[in-house]
């Protein structure tokens, strides 16, 4: 329980900063728009043009990585489903819900548990490269048909995302200067890394002004963010590890760690996506605070029997 602990920390102390700052109005009214543009904007592109250069994207063919995205893909689209169906949400926000379904927490959170827990950071960078190659450019798809539906040509902007979406133009950035195996000089890469360093204070300070928002009250509400969180926290690293042990035959320290890293809570970038595009962002910020303090009890749980 310490080990998994002592990765959600830094998560909570920034947090509380940030809704410490909201509430007594420390940095003015437009203060949390500008904080989550500029982690959607420069911040967050900065780190993953950083990561997928250094990225080796052959890891990927592994079983536990099918595993992973089998199950991640499941509940991605389970999260859909619920959200269109049962809560009627508009399409660019049953891709919210279904992120905060499924897309787990594998920067700030997912490597400190992984080097606690797991003691090897292989697997959740695997995840992690899968979640931003193939995961990240769907969602934005799906928000950018609903948000821009009115505009010209609409497949034509789909193929124009990477140059007009900095998150997605710096992931197929850095997937290429890894392909072609480019060694960046440190003039390229210092003043990246302290961007990108930003990105996850920014986000979590921008996520913490958020709790002086409303909290869900109406029993819909509740409903939805229970059902997502329970999808989060129980149904995936369950699937995952259903298809591990008797799907494809995983054991031992293999399906500890394909169970452990789907069983991480929400990524704070559902919020940021969120804000960016001006959806629910109460929808994003309960489900990630929400799941990140079910998934203290969760993973303690898991490491306990599969450990």
């Amino acid at each position: 329980m310490h080990s998994v602990a002592s990765g959600f920390l830094p998560i909570w102390i920034i947090t509380a900063f940030g809704w410490a700052a909201g509430r007594f109005n420390l940095l003015g009214d437009q203060a949390q728009h500008v904080l989550g543009r500029f982690a959607f904007t420069f911040a967050m592109p900065a780190l993953l043009f950083l990561t997928m250069a250094k990225s080796r994207p052959g890891e990927l063919a592994q079983p536990g990585v099918a595993v992973f995205a089998l199950s991640l893909l499941a509940v991605f689209a389970a999260g859909l489903m619920v959200s269109a169906r049962l809560f009627r949400r508009k399409k660019a926000e049953q891709a919210i819900g279904a992120m905060a379904a499924s897309y787990i927490n594998s920067a700030n959170l997912g490597i400190p548990v992984a080097v606690q827990v797991l003691h090897d950071t292989s697997f959740i960078v695997a995840a992690a490269l899968f979640q931003m190659l193939f995961i990240t450019p769907v969602i934005l798809v799906l928000i950018e048909l609903d948000v821009r539906r009115d505009a010209d040509r609409p497949w034509l902007r789909m193929l124009q995302l990477p140059v007009r979406n900095p998150v997605v133009g710096a992931s197929i950035a850095g997937v290429a200067v890894a392909a072609l195996g480019l060694k960046l000089p440190a003039a390229v890469t210092s003043p990246l890394t302290i961007l990108g360093g930003g990105a996850v204070p920014a986000a979590l300070f921008a996520l913490g002004m958020s709790l002086t928002g409303r909290a869900a009250s109406d029993p819909g509400e509740r409903a939805e963010r229970t059902l997502l969180v329970t999808l989060k926290t129980a149904v995936q690293p369950l699937l995952a590890y259903v298809l591990g042990r008797w799907v494809f035959g995983l054991g031992g320290h293999e399906l500890f760690a394909v169970v452990l890293c789907s069983g991480l809570p929400t990524a704070q970038n559902a919020f940021i996506f969120a804000s960016e595009y001006r959806l629910d962002t109460a929808l994003a910020r309960d489900t990630v605070l929400l799941s990140t303090l079910l998934s203290m009890a969760s993973l303690s749980l898991i490491a306990v029997l599969l450990g």
